[in-house]
């Protein structure tokens, strides 16, 4: 990476900085210390991935579970040696068997009922407001804004001196992040440029593979303001640990005023053009 596209970030992060700032959004999704459960949902699918685990699996696998446990309890008790010194003789029950095939069948057939709808909806990206082309490198991740005149950057993980001056989460933090305005489609296109990687944004629902040569496409639309961070998911590398994304999520008046600072940025900013980019 040479210099001129380490300024550049440099001068897109400050602009990505004072953006967030003015719009007062302080929020922001990550991983706490000893949570349960998924983080909040921003997107429309994450929403649909929310309910389909909370409503959907956790009472049937809860329902399932304690039937198993009950069993298991009943036979321990009912057949144990002392019980029941005298066991049956069958081999079979065609009722029991008839029984525990029909029914595991049922269950699978109300899961897919839930499941295949939301997955049909995760894989077909609707009409997009805008694009972004994301790929992967070891260790850190690029981002190019189609249609918007070279608008692309590195995004890289801040050092801990720099995440703490910052006021961000060591290994979450970046010196770029990835803007885009509330309640906008946004089509992500995914590769990578040596190994495979995969972009995944719990907030948004959105985990996908960034492999070599080929484009990977999906899509979020984010309903509230504030800041989001996800991480690569896939072993990539001695340093696959320090590859984090962050989304800063702003209205559409600040992603413009964004957009411009960013596409007038000078490739050799002086203090001045720093200054104006706050």
């Amino acid at each position: 990476m040479g210099r001129h596209s380490m300024r550049r970030n440099f001068l897109a992060g400050m602009a990505a900085m004072a953006v967030t700032f003015a719009t007062g959004s302080a929020s922001a999704d990550q991983p706490v210390p000893g949570g349960l459960g998924f983080q909040p949902a921003v997107t429309p699918i994450m929403e649909e991935i929310t309910f389909f685990h909370n409503g959907i699996l956790m009472p049937i696998i809860t329902v399932i579970t304690l039937f198993v446990l009950a069993l298991l309890i009943y036979v321990i008790v009912r057949f144990n040696a002392k019980a029941n010194p005298v066991p049956a003789k069958f081999s079979h029950n065609t009722l029991v068997e008839v029984v525990w095939t029909v029914i595991p069948v049922l269950i699978l057939v109300v899961i897919s009922a839930f499941s295949f709808p939301l997955l049909y909806r995760e894989s077909t990206v609707p009409y997009a407001d805008m694009t972004v082309k994301v790929t992967g490198h070891q260790w850190y991740w690029s981002y190019e804004y189609a249609g918007q005149d070279g608008v692309a950057f590195d995004s890289i993980m801040l050092e801990k001196a720099d995440a703490e001056a910052a006021g961000k989460t060591y290994l979450l933090g970046v010196d770029t992040p990835m803007i885009v305005p509330v309640g906008k489609v946004v089509r992500i296109q995914i590769t990578a440029a040596d190994v495979i990687h995969s972009w995944a944004m719990p907030a948004l629902g959105v985990k996908m593979d960034a492999v070599p040569g080929r484009l990977n496409e999906t899509w979020f639309k984010i309903e509230k303001p504030g800041i989001y961070f996800g991480q690569c998911s896939k072993i990539c590398g001695v340093k696959h640990a320090y590859m984090p994304i962050e989304i800063h999520a702003v209205s559409q008046a600040d992603y413009d005023l964004w957009l411009a600072k960013t596409k007038t940025a000078d490739a050799s900013p002086t203090v001045t053009t720093l200054a104006s980019a706050q």
